[in-house]
């Protein structure tokens, strides 16, 4: 195992900057499509479900790469497995971009997914190169920028999906990634914070397999027969079970689960999870609310530009509580950090259950959200990176960052079944409720994280 000294890079605010973009950028493509969404069955030529898989295979290629890259960086180069999960996000957005038809869409999109793990190697990067001082900050930036690119895509990408040639959002997501892969290049040091070994291909396989089940039966609940859901879900618990022995046994596993069983990391990926399920509820709800006709008594009749303008702040928020989360942890530790920011965005779900009837009230309720996304999203690498191994960093991030993928992949099937099932406005109100409800579970579960020191190694 190689585990040489760094030297702090000459420039971290530049590092810093270039990072943060670079998952602001791989978010951002995963909202892309959104505007698209109900358009795609004329544009492309399909079924609406078929094309259903225009998102589904971006979530599956990301959920298989995402423990994978993690632990290539940790092995052979964070940088390098950072350029390598950036050229996958050109090579897919050219490759979407040139599309006329489902099939290349869903093989861009799929392509697209495999450049998730830019976020947790980012986060890894820092670790290993910026000075103790800098990093708690630069950790909840570079965390919050999943939000973040979330929140400014979706107006970014109606704009231009109404303004000009749909393909023009992949060629612009290229160029995008195009500039941070350049950017890397010139700015961004290698470290030389190497575990070397060899790659568990079983073990990368066996998760693969697992994560495509469960996240299939999730996803596909509602729209596949309950035969296939449960025989997705069997086959997921044995895979896991498997997998689960496989790595037990070997001595360079994919993912060290006597790690990931620490206290301190597994109630922090548990609360990861269940945080995730309550922050992505509001992206299903405040849509709806938005552009549903105001005929209906339950809409406000808004265009899906001004929906989005509407989610604009949240993501501006994210980005400016990222100094108060590192305050906050510096002072009181990310423990605390964490459960502030869940008691804040429970504070937003239960002020939404109430505010839903003018776009001014679904701002606010979208500010509040993202205030207590980016002070908890700033203390979770915080928790992981102070329990494990340097030589662990990458793949211990990119299982926290899976964690949440499925937490937001939980939370999505649930309201799904919340909205077909249940009248409206009492669904709005009732996702809106199990956001807060959700919340608060995840500071319970953070409550029970040891105290670590304020300070982040």
């Amino acid at each position: 195992m190689l585990l040489a000294e760094t030297r702090p890079v000459t420039r971290p605010n530049v590092v810093v900057a270039v990072l943060a973009l670079g998952g602001i950028v791989v978010s951002l493509t995963q909202t892309l499509v959104i505007p698209l969404l109900p358009r795609f069955p004329q544009l492309l030529g399909s079924s609406p479900g078929d094309t259903a898989w225009v998102v589904t295979s971006t979530l599956l290629a990301s959920a298989v790469a995402t423990p994978v890259v993690g632990r290539l960086g940790d092995m052979y180069g964070k940088r390098r497995m950072l350029l390598v999960s950036l050229v996958m996000l050109v090579l897919g957005s050219v490759i979407a971009a040139l599309s006329h038809s489902l099939l290349p869409m869903i093989a861009g999109r799929a392509v697209q997914g495999l450049a998730v793990g830019v976020i947790p190697l980012g986060i890894s990067v820092m670790r290993d190169e910026l000075p103790a001082e800098r990093l708690a900050s630069a950790t909840a930036l570079m965390s919050a920028s999943l939000g973040v690119g979330g929140a400014l895509g979706l107006p970014a990408a109606a704009f231009l999906a109404e303004q000009s040639d749909w393909h023009v959002l992949f060629w612009t997501a290229a160029a995008a990634g195009v500039l941070v892969l350049a950017a890397v290049l010139i700015f961004v040091p290698e470290s030389a914070v190497r575990s070397g070994g060899r790659f568990d291909l079983v073990g990368a396989l066996c998760l693969s397999v697992a994560l495509i089940c469960l996240l299939l039966g999730v996803s596909k609940a509602s729209s596949w027969s309950a035969g296939t859901t449960t025989g997705l879900f069997t086959a997921a618990a044995v895979t896991l079970l498997l997998w689960g022995w496989w790595e037990l046994r070997i001595t360079q596993p994919l993912v060290d689960l006597r790690t990931t069983a620490r206290r301190q990391v597994l109630l922090t990926n548990v609360a990861s999870a269940v945080f995730a399920f309550a922050m992505f509820a509001q992206s299903l709800v405040l849509p709806q609310i938005l552009q549903l006709p105001k005929a209906t008594g339950h809409g406000l009749g808004q265009s899906l530009l001004v929906t989005g303008l509407v989610l604009v702040p949240s993501g501006l928020v994210m980005m400016a509580m990222a100094p108060v989360s590192a305050r906050v942890t510096t002072a009181r530790g990310p423990r605390a950090t964490l459960m502030l920011g869940a008691l804040v965005v429970a504070f937003g779900y239960g002020a939404g259950v109430f505010l839903m009837s003018a776009v001014w009230q679904l701002v606010v309720v979208s500010a509040a959200i993202g205030a207590g996304i980016g002070l908890a999203y700033g203390a979770m690498p915080a928790l992981i990176m102070g329990a494990v191994p340097t030589s662990e960093t990458a793949a211990a991030n990119s299982l926290n960052t899976l964690m949440r993928a499925i937490g937001t992949s939980i939370s999505s099937a649930v309201a799904g079944v919340v909205l077909t099932q249940v009248t409206i406005p009492f669904s709005f109100r009732l996702i809106m409720g199990l956001g807060a409800a959700t919340a608060l579970l995840a500071v319970a579960v953070a409550a029970f994280i040891p105290q670590v020191s304020r300070r982040t190694p």
